[in-house]
């Protein structure tokens, strides 16, 4: 059906940047809306950003407002979060997410990655 494979994370420090990736592949053609969740230990997934593949508007968790953003690359099929200022409090298992409506935020995402570690030190 869908595959979304993510990619990027790591472990850095406080303040540093990094840049996931999410590549979907297969039957990709009616999936509108691509994003991100994480789920960091012991707490629930939450919402990230998002975006749809036609409008590309795009919408952010309150906690990562001005300091992540999401794009994408139509010619590769790959939608990216490139998160800068990273706290501690960011770190999280980070899942690529996707659904054939064009929100994600509302419900749950009908397709996922395998998620990526990305943890911030203090």
């Amino acid at each position: 059906q869908v595959q979304l494979v993510e990619s990027g994370g790591g472990l850095v420090q406080a303040g540093d940047s990094l840049r996931l990736s999410c590549a979907a592949s297969g039957r990709t053609f009616s999936m509108y809306a691509m994003g991100w969740f994480r789920q960091a230990p012991g707490k629930e997934r939450e919402f990230v950003a998002e975006t749809s593949w036609i409008s590309n508007n795009k919408y952010y968790a309150d906690s990562v407002k001005g300091r992540f953003t999401i794009s994408r690359d139509n010619a590769e099929n790959t939608v990216y979060l490139q998160m800068y200022s990273l706290k501690p409090e960011d770190t999280a298992v980070y899942y690529c997410a996707a659904d054939t409506s064009n929100v994600l935020r509302f419900g749950i995402p009908g397709y996922w990655g395998q998620g990526t570690q990305v943890t911030v030190s203090s």
